[in-house]
């Protein structure tokens, strides 16, 4: 079948944020089904698409999927009305596109909530069936951070619920977020949980290791490569450096990597709090990270402390830890935190601290510190479950099938559902 999927926010494997949609577009296409993917220039993203834009795009054939490239930019550094801006500019463009040619199917890759303008446009106009993936379930998550204004939420509510009542299949990244789908009243047959994976092949005791200038052999790295965005919470991680720097404790560096509105206050207050043992370093590419994860010894998962974080996320950045045999620190409650309790064979891979607690967070990092050999057996707890749970070459093959199951292709019976 002919597939356009929307996900404004693309990026394939050269780029420094998630490749989730490149991972399942690849899927698709192995399956035997014409894939055009639909993006934006999301901050931090590669496409792989060069040469001029012409009438405000772009296209081309990247490793056997199309891509169209609106010239669009978009990104956590832009304020709200600027990124709502863009939002509104993808979905008309993309509209146009989902109206151009008789697709088979529809994906809409959320967020943005404004991903699924087109799919129902789509489904209106032409009765193309759609399916619709939740990330973050929108206003659920940005109602809780308190993150959007009260006439901006009450635009999407009606959105969210038209999304899910009417697309052909639900697509979420954990059970949390299909349950924000079933509330709108979703047809439970038709919602599945396919989680974030693990590229086992990208990330893994087999890179060779990398530490940046500045990082002395002897210090335990504790890496945090993500988003520096208010959801993000990072000032608890420096609030625990200056714990572990009142404390004496010399072996720990963290690093925080990526890029976000928020880090340039956060590197102006690391530097007016004297942390000498905090470093930024800007986004990098996958196959850098992969590295930088290969030669440090703790992976650090933060969110800001909202307790509907527990359940309604799902970070790249913990498949990243797991497939790279890291042992975790994480402030978070719920899915993450069993997660990591769970490990392999009786052995936890992490350790989750209570949300918003920077002397937990300290003290979990200190322990690390503390017990190489334990910290070890994590790492590898860890890359044992994600070869065991979360290889994304599986859970891609799951999303092939709910795909497949929205148009008819294959029954209801054969449609796994996975657990998160």
């Amino acid at each position: 079948m002919r597939i356009l999927y929307l996900h404004q926010h693309y990026s394939g494997p050269g780029g420094a944020t998630a490749t989730r949609s490149h991972a399942m577009a690849r899927a698709l296409t192995a399956a035997g089904h014409s894939v055009t993917i639909a993006c934006g220039q999301y901050a931090g993203a590669v496409t792989g698409l060069a040469g001029p834009f012409r009438h405000g795009r772009r296209e081309g054939v990247v490793r056997g999927v199309k891509l169209v490239e609106f010239a669009i930019p978009c990104g956590n550094h832009q304020g709200f009305a600027r990124r709502t801006a863009a939002f509104g500019r993808f979905a008309a463009a993309a509209s146009r596109l989902a109206l151009a040619e008789p697709w088979d199917l529809v994906v809409a890759s959320s967020t943005p909530l404004t991903v699924a303008i087109p799919a129902l446009v789509a489904h209106r106009l032409r009765g193309t069936p759609f399916l619709f993936e939740i990330r973050d379930p929108w206003p659920e998550l940005p109602r809780a951070m308190k993150a959007a204004p009260a006439l901006a939420l009450a635009a999407m509510e009606p959105l969210a619920t038209a999304a899910c009542r009417r697309a052909a299949g639900v697509v979420a990244l954990s059970e949390g977020m299909a349950e924000t789908a079933l509330a709108r009243g979703a047809d439970p047959a038709r919602v599945r949980v396919v989680p974030n994976g693990c590229d086992l092949d990208l990330f893994g005791p087999h890179i060779a290791p990398w530490r940046p200038p500045g990082a002395a052999m002897w210090e335990v790295l504790a890496v945090y490569a993500g988003a520096h965005g208010r959801a993000n919470g990072l000032d608890q991680l420096l609030d625990a450096a200056a714990l572990l720097q009142r404390q004496g404790e010399r072996r720990l560096r963290l690093l925080l990597v990526g890029e976000g509105s928020e880090k340039p206050r956060l590197q102006q207050a690391a530097v007016a709090r004297g942390l000498a043992n905090v470093t930024f370093l800007d986004s990098l590419p996958k196959q850098r990270l992969a590295a930088l994860l290969a030669g440090a010894q703790v992976g650090v998962q933060c969110l800001a402390p909202v307790p509907e974080f527990a359940e309604w996320t799902a970070p790249n950045k913990l498949m990243d830890y797991l497939a790279a045999g890291l042992p975790v620190v994480a402030n978070l409650s719920g899915r993450a935190a069993r997660l990591l309790a769970e490990g392999h064979r009786d052995s936890p891979c992490g350790i989750a601290t209570p949300p918003g607690d920077a002397a937990a967070l300290a003290h979990a990092l200190t322990w690390m510190a503390d017990n190489p050999a334990l910290r070890g057996r994590m790492g590898a707890a860890g890359r044992a479950q994600a070869v065991r749970r979360w290889d994304r070459r599986l859970l891609a093959a799951d999303f092939v099938h709910a795909a497949e199951h929205a148009v008819g292709l294959v029954p209801a019976a054969e449609a796994s559902l996975v657990a998160a």
